[in-house]
């Protein structure tokens, strides 16, 4: 009878530890900690994801821009008979609101026999109203070729949305001379867009200054297909 009730005590005992184990509580006296649930074990998933995401333009002091900097290796040249007094639009697309200062025009090179005058950068908005531009720029056009900030008469408030960056140039240069930086995509650059939503437009001839306004809808890829495209800009 010993034998029996010492085996019967021992069975009930394990018993009884196997449940407590699996309600998640130790074992009177028992200091190890609790078993964790398997569903408790898996870790939360993140909603927006923490993986790489390539550079932003935060990471460069810049507020938005047309693409990394790092991939416009491009150099676009065109002759003056063929830009000059022509309105260059690159459609940009903000996703926050931000307070407009400059806009950055990558140069990269210089003909410093050139002779400029009347040369602007301005900002349009999507219904083709000049919201903000800059002085002349030609003094800034003849010297240090580099990615540079041209700022505008006087900062704005740009609401999310999408806005078209205009270069006016005019004078005369050396066709290889005066040169900006851009990608290499050339007439693909406005793959499967329309007018007024071209990435990578011109309008108009024979402009001396922004006009207020632009119908969007009359964008011609002109002067981009023939290579006066795909132009790097930021924004600070």
């Amino acid at each position: 009878m010993r034998t029996r009730t010492t085996t019967a005590t021992t069975g009930l005992v394990t018993a009884l530890a196997a449940l407590l184990v699996l309600a998640g509580c130790t074992a009177p006296g028992d200091s190890r900690p609790a078993a964790s649930s398997s569903v408790a074990s898996v870790p939360a998933q993140s909603g927006g994801g923490s993986g790489f995401e390539g550079p932003r333009p935060q990471d460069q002091n810049l507020l938005a821009w047309t693409g990394d900097p790092n991939d416009a290796g491009h150099v676009t040249a065109q002759s003056s008979a063929g830009v000059g007094g022509r309105v260059t639009l690159v459609r940009i697309v903000l996703r926050e609101q931000i307070t407009w200062s400059n806009v950055w025009l990558g140069l990269a090179g210089i003909d410093p026999n050139a002779q400029l005058a009347n040369c602007h950068l301005g900002v349009y908005d999507a219904k083709g109203t000049l919201v903000a531009t800059t002085p002349d720029i030609s003094p800034q056009l003849m010297t240090d070729a580099i990615a540079k900030p041209f700022a505008l008469g006087k900062p704005f408030t740009a609401a999310p949305g999408t806005y078209f960056i205009a270069l006016l140039l005019n004078g005369t240069w050396a066709t290889n001379g005066l040169t900006l930086k851009s990608t290499g995509a050339g007439i693909s650059v406005n793959a499967g867009l329309t007018p007024p939503n071209l990435r990578y437009s011109n309008l108009l001839t024979g402009q001396t200054s922004l006009p207020a306004t632009v119908n969007l809808a009359e964008q011609s890829t002109s002067t981009i297909n023939t290579g006066w495209a795909s132009q790097w800009y930021a924004i600070s």
